[in-house]
């Protein structure tokens, strides 16, 4: 993987996880809103884990909750944009899981190789729903995270 952020490309993440654009999204400049970047990472991160895991959120005794994130940009995204999230696991410790992700526009073969638009980080913590102190993360959680690490 590439150690500077601007030159990753879609082949730098394991996962690749299609959101679509709301007319809701832009903001007054014309492209994505900044905030918006977080709630497409939110949402191929739980997507993922949630559909590929069977893992229901609401009712886990674990939960994982944002303890850091961050987002840098490289590139102005815009609706009615068909984008793609990419996802990859850069530490997977006992009670906390640290992804790095991308948003960049899909692939239109499976060598077509994307620029990433925007970079983010998102840590996890995996707590217990009741005390709220950190509990290891769940096995089947583990077992999917551990397909998506990146070096």
């Amino acid at each position: 993987m590439s150690s500077n952020e601007r030159d990753l490309t879609s082949r730098d993440f394991p996962v690749h996880w299609p959101v679509l654009t709301r007319w809701a999204d832009n903001d007054m400049f014309g492209h994505l809103n900044n905030a918006v970047y977080y709630q497409l990472f939110d949402t191929a991160i739980n997507g993922w884990l949630d559909t590929t895991t069977g893992h229901d959120p609401l009712a886990a005794p674990a939960l994982g909750v944002v303890a850091e994130s961050g987002c840098r940009y490289f590139a102005e995204l815009q609706f009615p944009d068909p984008l793609v999230v990419g996802l990859g696991v850069t530490r997977l410790g006992t009670s906390s899981v640290t992804y790095r992700l991308a948003v960049f526009t899909p692939p239109e073969t499976p060598d077509d190789v994307k620029p990433v638009a925007a970079v983010g980080h998102w840590v996890h913590v995996y707590v217990d729903r009741d005390s709220r102190r950190p509990v290891a993360i769940p096995e089947a959680l583990r077992a999917l995270l551990e397909t998506a690490v990146t070096t």
